[in-house]
């Protein structure tokens, strides 16, 4: 999730950022952002925050759970807006998308 300083919402982007290292895939054991789960934060409707995410795969077991956990996270973080997820499956979820820190996480360095 890159956040450019030129965004007119950068320091909400990196608010959204923080809060969503906390959630954890409780199967991978690593947060939903260095896995590379986050596809796009859009504050441009003032109501809400929407979020375009990918889970690993559409039959994951834990995707409701983390759904209800990001929203949680965000809800928290921003009372005012209503939060929308939209999770999507193209471009595909793989192991390309996970950071460096994510992989040093689950040994994969």
């Amino acid at each position: 999730m890159e956040i450019k300083l030129s965004d007119p919402f950068a320091a909400e982007l990196l608010k959204t950022r923080t809060a969503l290292m906390q959630v954890i895939d409780p199967e991978l054991c690593v947060n939903i952002v260095d896995l590379g789960f986050i596809y796009g934060v859009d504050f441009t409707d003032a109501a809400k925050v929407k979020v375009t995410m990918t889970l690993t795969t559409p039959g994951c077991p834990m995707g409701g759970t983390i759904v209800e956990w990001v929203k949680n996270v965000l809800g928290a973080a921003f009372p005012e807006r209503a939060i929308e997820i939209e999770i999507v499956w193209e471009p595909p979820w793989n192991y390309d998308r996970i950071t460096d820190e994510g992989k040093a996480q689950m040994g994969l360095q």
